[in-house]
């Protein structure tokens, strides 16, 4: 017993590629083993592998056995003692794989390997639930990273993957799989009281990211959520696609709410994921030459174009030519999204 004792323990510490390996092994000696000794009782070595697997994995189908005295004891002393415990070994390794995968998945250690995501850094857990429920209800199949310098995934769904770490950092950004990301979203800090402070944090970001783009020659969306108005020159020198004012774009819906009574509510149906109207961007079709023909075609369809992604001048350029990399967007329901998209 202390022989085996000594075997097991020593198998317990082969890795799980090389004890898969031994097992194998064993598994063939045995059944070329029991073929030699018993051929009457097992006819092919086929028959003498199924008994030694359906033995080690303690099915025990009965239809064959060893009939032999030396069949039987090396059965005893061989195969219910090694070929079972590695096959025990093997199990137990799997579970233990399983359990330190998602150890580490939890603990967001891992890279995630997927493309087309959706990167989201540094936010509440209230604010990060508004946004997931958006993305989810705009892209049913979408993946969203989360990046936080905490011990755990703030939230919890199935599709959503989290990577712990300073998300300054290059290794950390590159774990999120950056570079095949749809886009990344850098929140500002609310547990940094002064703006400063929180935009410098964002900036500092938002530059890794661009150095990052620069370094791999991969053009990275970014946009990132800023306390103060007088900081967008900071950020537009790190070369971010889209700013969103925090403070400032409340302060200014309070007073366009005071001024004109009822206007938040426009606002609030546009920043809706309901069904009713909603603001969506379209690609330019190739037989529309001016703002006017799109937007008249666009509105027998039930749709209002307001934008090409720069001005909201639409109505006073409508004679001009639509350049071929303006961005459209329009406001309408969802199905005749779906019905200018498939026309």
């Amino acid at each position: 017993m202390w022989i085996l004792h000594r075997i097991i323990s020593r198998l317990s510490k082969v890795s799980l590629r090389k004890l898969v390996v031994i097992t194998i092994l064993v598994i063939f000696a045995c059944s070329f083993i029991m073929r030699s000794i018993e051929p009457e009782t097992f006819p092919s070595y086929f028959d003498a592998l199924w008994w030694t697997m359906t033995t080690i994995v303690t099915v025990g189908y009965g239809d064959f056995f060893p009939t032999s005295f030396g069949g039987r004891l090396f059965t005893m002393l061989f195969l219910y003692t090694i070929g079972i415990g590695a096959m025990g070994l093997i199990i137990g390794k799997i579970f233990e794989s399983f359990s330190l995968y998602r150890k580490l998945k939890e603990e967001g250690k891992l890279k995630y390997s997927g493309t087309g995501h959706y990167i989201l850094i540094g936010s509440s857990k209230e604010k990060l639930q508004n946004v997931l429920e958006e993305i989810f209800y705009a892209e049913k199949k979408a993946e969203v990273v989360i990046i936080d310098n905490a011990e755990r995934c703030p939230l919890d769904h199935e599709r959503v993957h989290f990577v712990s770490g300073d998300p300054a950092d290059e290794a950390v950004l590159m774990r999120a799989n950056i570079l095949e990301s749809k886009s990344v979203s850098i929140f500002s800090d609310e547990s940094i009281e002064l703006s400063e402070y929180a935009d410098g944090k964002t900036l500092l970001i938002a530059s890794r990211v661009e150095y990052i783009s620069k370094r791999y020659h991969k053009s990275i969306y970014t946009i990132v959520e800023i306390m103060k108005e007088n900081h967008i020159s900071l950020f537009e020198y790190a070369k971010v696609d889209e700013f969103i004012l925090a403070k400032e774009s409340v302060s200014r819906l309070m007073a366009q709410a005071a001024i004109y009574p009822g206007s938040s509510r426009l606002f609030k149906k546009l920043l809706s994921n309901g069904d009713e109207e909603n603001l969506y961007e379209i690609t330019k079709k190739p037989h529309w030459k001016t703002y006017k023909q799109a937007a008249s075609e666009l509105f027998d369809l039930g749709a209002t174009l307001i934008s090409d992604g720069s001005h909201l001048d639409i109505a006073k350029r409508s004679e001009e030519s639509i350049a071929a990399e303006a961005k459209l967007y329009v406001i309408c329901d969802k199905d005749t999204y779906k019905k200018i998209k498939d026309s």
